[in-house]
């Protein structure tokens, strides 16, 4: 049989980046999106044409009942969930210094980034302890896309800044609870990497890439954070439950 994938925020960007991996790793897949399903009719045909089964999840992963509900059009497609990737996220709406952000923008920035993640997590781990009982070989494991951001300040977009310093903790959490299930968290980081999210800083970061932000001296891409998305998926770091996995080019590394 098999094995399964949700991702949510697939329908594009890094998560589409990760999609793509899975999919040519054999996975079948629910992509879960914002959009409606029409305007991701094509993403999903791609998808398909790599001879996989895919179903598009429309939610919001913020609100309690799109997450259940999401969870509910796997259980019902598929039947089982092997890996769960925690990929969703916003930025702020309107880039505030910390000494002007709104409660409005970091309630609706961690809702969507750190408590989606938390509780889709709980939800699927809960699943994946029940198909374990059942089943004493099921692979199953749970990765979490954070963000340079979870350790670098930005200090007029604070709040994604918390959000993703908080999915770092959900990862240890996660990892120290379900390590005596054989059930392995993992997170990534990505760092300046190419998608809609950064297309309106391109000019800032293309300077600073020339400048020398990263070792590697260019933007990351998608297929970047999905080749290590796909290697976690692909049971290779079977002793790392509960490691960071940075994707940022060396930028975070200490240089003088």
């Amino acid at each position: 049989m098999k094995k399964v994938a949700l991702v949510t925020g697939g329908s594009r960007g890094i998560g589409l980046g990760i999609v793509k991996a899975l999919a040519q790793q054999g996975y079948d897949l629910a992509i879960n999106g914002l959009r409606p399903e029409i305007a991701v009719a094509d993403t999903l045909v791609e998808i398909k044409a790599l001879g996989v089964d895919v179903i598009y999840c429309q939610g919001n992963v913020a609100l309690a009942e799109d997450r259940a509900r999401v969870l509910e059009q796997v259980k019902a497609h598929f039947g089982q969930l092997n890996v769960l990737v925690n990929n969703a996220g916003i930025a702020p709406r309107e880039r505030r210094d910390v000494l002007q952000t709104s409660e409005q923008s970091f309630d609706e920035v961690l809702d969507t980034n750190l408590k989606s993640c938390y509780f889709l997590t709980q939800a699927a781990a809960n699943w994946m302890i029940e198909q374990k009982a059942a089943q004493s070989d099921f692979f199953a494991c749970i990765i979490n896309v954070s963000s340079i951001s979870a350790t670098v300040a930005s200090v007029n977009r604070g709040e994604y800044c918390v959000s993703k310093a908080g999915i770092g903790m959900v990862t240890q959490l996660f990892a120290a609870r379900l390590g005596e299930y054989n059930i392995p968290v993992f997170e990534i980081r990505p760092g300046v990497i190419a998608t809609d999210m950064t297309a309106g800083v391109v000019e800032k970061y293309d300077n600073l890439i020339a400048q020398g932000l990263c070792v590697q001296a260019r933007w990351g891409t998608p297929e970047d954070v999905g080749k290590v998305a796909g290697a976690l998926a692909a049971g290779h770091f079977p002793y790392s439950t509960g490691q960071v996995f940075m994707v940022d080019g060396g930028l975070t590394l200490s240089r003088l």
